[in-house]
């Protein structure tokens, strides 16, 4: 398992966990495969923020290999 800090570790198709922006305080998890990556830097020290196929947008905290 990667944490989702690395933009390189994340590519479209992608199984990966995020957390929404509602989410931040509780820390909940959502389960889903990256349609798009949102971030334009190489790297974010709170994920990745990405659009998942079912349209949900957050941050990754883990990519599932």
């Amino acid at each position: 398992m990667m944490n989702g800090n690395n933009r390189i570790d994340i590519k479209p198709g992608a199984r990966v966990f995020v957390v929404q922006k509602q989410d931040q305080v509780n820390g909940k998890r959502t389960e889903g495969v990256v349609q798009k990556i949102l971030t334009n830097s190489q790297t974010h020290p709170h994920g990745i923020k990405v659009m998942l196929e079912s349209g949900i947008v957050g941050r990754v905290k883990e990519v599932v290999k």
